[in-house]
């Protein structure tokens, strides 16, 4: 008798299971269009957005674009064909998405904008990202105090590279460096020896690391054949690589010529390696793993019918309206604090990275 009470409280179990996990799917589908996987991060973001909405009972469709702006347009009409109640885009370029988000629209879809602002529509309801401008602020300032201007030393030889042009972020980050490096360039303690600034200039169309070592390769052998650059304003941590790559192919690395200070961002796990080889400077630590629990309660409340959490509705404009936004913190990772940051918050092992 006691097995057979067992036997039925087993298949009670079982049923509440399969009955929850209908329940689950009867929230819907999710539709996560990130624009590649030639960043880590990316890789990362998806992977936790798909964990967090399964979670919490949505059915997920993850599509990458593999940085092709057509490619990316059609996932995202598929994603709405197929019948997703919300779509959560990092957008390739921002600029592109007006039409496929007037469709979604008309379907009654909701658009969440993910760490990449949508530009020109008036359809993307809600944007989930860091404070981007705070980023720059953090780049620039570890620059500085590594190289002790605020503290008189000078001058010193810095040069500049910007994101990908068709990525908002990239103006925020450049902003919020040019806030913390123009009063010192204006001083002169800070010279940008190729003479070459502005968005226009220094940035790297889609983030990529080849074409910023092709013109750190250019910058050093115009205007570095007889002075050293000491330091190098990098926005990425795909770029940093890049740059170093550049540098230590004209000597730089060793005792005699050391790197210049160079930043980054992301925290991804070659430039945390390389942090602790001496190379990179520093990089910006964005947890992902937070980005992803924000998005998926943000959709949760949308989709409940309850007001989501916003901490930002002033700084988002997007061409046609200010996008409420949810802005968390970026944090700023050196050889000082890496192990208490990444390895404290689980986010790699200590092995990962001294391996």
């Amino acid at each position: 008798m006691k097995a057979f009470k067992t036997f039925v409280a087993a298949l009670a179990i079982g049923a509440a299971a399969l009955t929850s996990a209908a329940f689950a799917q009867d929230k819907g589908s999710v539709g996560i269009s990130m624009p590649t996987k030639s960043s880590a991060r990316w890789i990362a973001d998806g992977d936790n957005m798909v964990k967090e909405f399964q979670a919490a009972g949505y059915a997920t469709d993850l599509q990458y674009a593999e940085d092709d702006i057509p490619n990316q347009l059609a996932q995202i009409e598929n994603m709405i064909t197929k019948g997703a109640k919300v779509l959560v885009i990092a957008a390739i370029d921002g600029t592109t998405l007006k039409d496929v988000l007037q469709k979604a629209a008309d379907g009654g879809i909701k658009v969440i904008a993910y760490d990449r602002l949508i530009r020109d529509s008036g359809n993307v309801d809600y944007y989930t990202t860091f404070d981007n401008f705070q980023v720059g602020v953090q780049q620039a300032t570890s620059i500085v105090k590594a190289l002790g201007v605020e503290e008189g030393k000078g001058p010193f030889n810095i040069e500049l590279f910007g994101g990908s042009p068709d990525d908002n972020n990239a103006f925020f980050f450049y902003d919020g460096a040019m806030s913390v490096l123009q009063p010192h360039i204006d001083s002169g303690k800070l010279v940008v020896g190729s003479g070459q600034t502005g968005m226009d200039t220094v940035g790297t169309l889609r983030w990529d690391g080849a074409v910023a070592q092709a013109r750190m390769d250019n910058l050093l052998s115009a205007f570095y054949t007889d002075k050293r650059v000491d330091a190098v304003l990098s926005p990425y941590d795909g770029l940093s690589i890049g740059i170093l790559s550049s540098l230590k192919a004209v000597g730089y690395g060793s005792a005699e010529q050391p790197y210049p200070v160079v930043s980054g961002q992301d925290a991804e796990l070659p430039s945390v390696k390389s942090i602790l080889a001496n190379e990179q400077y520093s990089t910006i630590f964005k947890d992902t793993r937070e980005l992803a629990k924000v998005t998926a309660k943000l959709v949760d409340d949308v989709l409940s019918g309850k007001e989501p959490e916003i901490n930002d509705t002033k700084t988002y404009d997007n061409g046609v309206k200010v996008v409420p936004s949810y802005l968390l913190k970026p944090v700023l990772v050196d050889k000082s604090n890496w192990e208490e940051i990444l390895v404290g918050s689980g986010y790699y092992t200590k092995e990962q990275i001294e391996n």
